[in-house]
């Protein structure tokens, strides 16, 4: 199943229709799991596109600063391909965990996982 498929599951399970907001989620719920996500092959032709203004909002600040940290903390080093690379794949392992988490049947079964420790 392909990002854009497991973003619109979580669309109509949530209720929630923008997709930044949705990968927004996605993106923070991967970087509260411990592990350094795998560096699988992510399809470079997604057809849901946004610039990093629209993906992080009043947050894209907080959210660069979030991923550079994680990014030091995991000795990755914080050069720009570098980030780009573990955003991708922060944002595709945390859509694949709200979309394979079968207790997420509405927005508030999404607010509780975010509430919960991992």
């Amino acid at each position: 199943m392909t990002a854009k498929d497991q973003l619109l599951k979580l669309k109509r399970s949530t209720k929630i229709d923008q997709w930044n907001i949705l990968c927004r989620w996605a993106f923070c719920r991967s970087l509260a799991e411990p592990t350094i996500p795998s560096p699988v092959p992510i399809p470079q032709d997604s057809n849901v596109e946004m610039t990093w203004r629209v993906f992080g909002g009043e947050m894209c600040d907080i959210l660069l600063l979030a991923l550079k940290q994680r990014c030091y903390n995991d000795n990755l080093g914080t050069e720009k391909e570098t980030l780009i690379t573990q955003f991708r794949l922060h944002l595709h392992r945390g859509i694949a965990y709200l979309a394979g988490d079968l207790n997420i049947k509405k927005i508030e079964d999404l607010i509780e996982v975010a509430t919960k420790k991992i």
